[in-house]
């Protein structure tokens, strides 16, 4: 069965690294990640896709410090099309706090 669905739905991306999404018990395949910049200053984002059995980090880091210039819109083509396995996780830090809204969408397959 296939369901598609707001992986995470708008909020503000926080500046401390923070699971955003978990495939719980389901493969998800990531169809659009977002990310925009409200703020007037550049802002930076970096975005992690992590194995249920490891932390976020180096080795599983996709985008690492995005800047998104004062009101720009970012849509990680790196992201479109990749797959979670059962319990991996998206996982974000952003450089500063109360600056970048994000979102996902895509489908899950049990």
């Amino acid at each position: 069965m296939i369901t598609v669905k707001v992986l995470i739905p708008a909020k503000i991306a926080e500046n401390t690294q923070t699971t955003q999404y978990t495939a719980s018990g389901v493969t998800t395949i990531i169809d659009k990640f977002t990310a925009t910049n409200y703020s007037g200053s550049a802002a930076t984002i970096s975005v992690n896709l992590v194995t249920s059995a490891d932390t976020a980090g180096s080795q599983n880091l996709i985008t690492k410090t995005k800047t998104l210039q004062p009101n720009e819109v970012y849509t990680f083509p790196e992201l479109v099309g990749q797959v979670l396995s059962a319990g991996a996780f998206i996982s974000t830090i952003a450089g500063t706090a109360s600056a970048i809204n994000i979102r996902a969408s895509g489908r899950e397959v049990s």
